[in-house]
Parts: C-alpha cells; sequence; structure tokens
C-alpha cells in the first residue's frame, strides 16, 4: 500500500485512539502489523502522537493559559493544579525511563496487546458496574479541576504506571480508572487524563524523537508521510476530545470495556491465524 495512505489510516488510529481508553500503542502495533508498515526506530508513531498531544493544546488552550496565570500569581487552585499534574506524572515517567527498552523489547507484541486489552476491558467493566450500583451524584457537563486532591492525583500516577509496562493497557483508560477509584466523577477523570498527557506524552515522544533523529530519513513514505500522519492525527484527537468529553456527561465506559474485550479477542484470533506476527513490533 502507499506509504502516504498508511499514513493516513495511522494517523486516524492515533487520532481516534489516543484519548479514548482503548490503547493508542495497541491500535497502532495492530494497525502497522496488517499494513505492514515499517516504522523505523517508531520514528512515525512518535511524530504522529505529537499531534494528538497539540491537538489537547489547542482545544484547552484558554484553560492552560488561566491556570499558568493562576500559577504565577500564586492562586491556591492554580498551585493545587500543576502541583497535582507533577505528582500524577511521576511514577509513569520514572518507570518509563527507567524500563522504557525492556518493556519495548519484551512486551510490544500483539499477543501482550490483546491480553491487557482484554483485562484492562474487564476491570473497566467492574468498577463502572460498582459505581452504578452505588447512589452516585449526577455527571456534570464540565470538569471541576480544582477539586482534585494530592492523593487522588497520586492515584491516578500509580494505575498508569501499568499503561507504561503492559501496552494495550491504555494510558487514558488506566488514569481514568484511576480517577474513578479515587472518587472523581467521569468527566474530571476524563479531563484530567486529557492534561496529564500533555507532559507526558510531550516528553516522552520529544525526547524518542531526539534519539530517533538519525533513522528520520529511513521512515516509510518520509517527511511527507510523517506530516500527513501528524494533521490527520491532530484533527481527528481534536475531533474526539470534544466528543469524549459529551459522551462521559451523559454516559458510563462500560460500553468502551466491552470493545476492549472484543477487539482483544480478535486479536488473539488473528494471531493464532498466523495474520499477525508475534514478534515485538
Amino acid at each position: 500500500m502507499n506509504a502516504q495512505i498508511d499514513a493516513v489510516i495511522l494517523g486516524v488510529v492515533e487520532g481516534l485512539t489516543e484519548f479514548l481508553p482503548i490503547s493508542s500503542t495497541g491500535h497502532l502495533i495492530v494497525a502497522e502489523n496488517l499494513l505492514q508498515y515499517k516504522d523505523a526506530g517508531e520514528t512515525f508513531t512518535v511524530v504522529i502522537q505529537l499531534g494528538a498531544i497539540l491537538a489537547v493544546v489547542f482545544f484547552y488552550w484558554r484553560l492552560l493559559l488561566s491556570k499558568l496565570g493562576e500559577l504565577f500569581q500564586g492562586r491556591p487552585a492554580g498551585v493545587r493544579f500543576w502541583v497535582n499534574i507533577v505528582v500524577a506524572c511521576i511514577p509513569a515517567a520514572v518507570i518509563g525511563l527507567l524500563f522504557e527498552k525492556k518493556i519495548k523489547g519484551l512486551l510490544f507484541t500483539p499477543t501482550v496487546v490483546a491480553i491487557s486489552l482484554i483485562v484492562g476491558g474487564i476491570i473497566l467493566y467492574v468498577v463502572e458496574q460498582r459505581r452504578s450500583q452505588m447512589a452516585h451524584a449526577e455527571e456534570q457537563a464540565e470538569p471541576d479541576l480544582d477539586s482534585i486532591t494530592m492523593r487522588q492525583a497520586l492515584w491516578v500516577g500509580a494505575a498508569q504506571v501499568l499503561a507504561v509496562v503492559f501496552p494495550g493497557t491504555s494510558r487514558s483508560g488506566a488514569s481514568i480508572v484511576g480517577g474513578l477509584l479515587a472518587g472523581m466523577n467521569r468527566v474530571t477523570a476524563t479531563a484530567f487524563s486529557f492534561f496529564l498527557g500533555i507532559p507526558l506524552l510531550g516528553a516522552a515522544g520529544l525526547y524518542s524523537l531526539y534519539k530517533a533523529r538519525h533513522t528520520l530519513s529511513q521512515v516509510e513514505g518520509g517527511t511527507s508521510a510523517m506530516l500527513i500522519g501528524t494533521v490527520i492525527s491532530f484533527i481527528v484527537a481534536l475531533l474526539s476530545v470534544g466528543w469524549l468529553l459529551r459522551y462521559v456527561s451523559r454516559n458510563d465506559f462500560r460500553g468502551f470495556a466491552i470493545y476492549r474485550i472484543v477487539f482483544g479477542i480478535i486479536i488473539l484470533i488473528l494471531v493464532a491465524m498466523n495474520v499477525l506476527h508475534t514478534t515485538p513490533a
């Protein structure tokens, strides 16, 4: 298939899945495997991921500027917001830096992705099922970021470690589940997950891009493919973020949980049929 067409497909996959609790890494591993796309040094994946991160910055630029202003003015709400971001990012960042090579070398396979999707889907379903059986407050249309405590941020940070270690877990899914278990409502947990993606994925992406700078010319389709994939990822992610916030203000995550389980089973079937390769991506 033409590399530019592959770039469009992968850009759509990245944009759709980066912030939904269904694992963008897992979907990209499977998509690149099926397309037989040669991503030298995972450079293409890193670049288009940055497109999705820019979409969140664009979507929330007014709120981000407001929170920065509050921080520099020493207002408690602004200081607490940025402290919570840092606290929630530290566990995943440390684990990622220490074990990145081992994780990518051993666990970036369709089989591991499938198992992580299924297990994560079951956990997400159970969490939502228990919430539905409790007397719960009405979900709100706007996130209440000022209500997040450091304890809740630590819960989210600890949950995100699972996504770093096991591809297919989903960073957004893990952080959302961590937020729900810590007492956040769905909209706040989802929005907080978006914000955590900016420093975590942004820093990881830029770092990986720097390390892979010598392989840029080896990426299939070259600069044009990376540009196309990044633009598509940005546009689709921008639409996905707005849609997800509206969706979770009226619905729970059980639909995503079922999707994860079904998709994981499909991947295992494709592996058994030798349609997907089981070697690390």
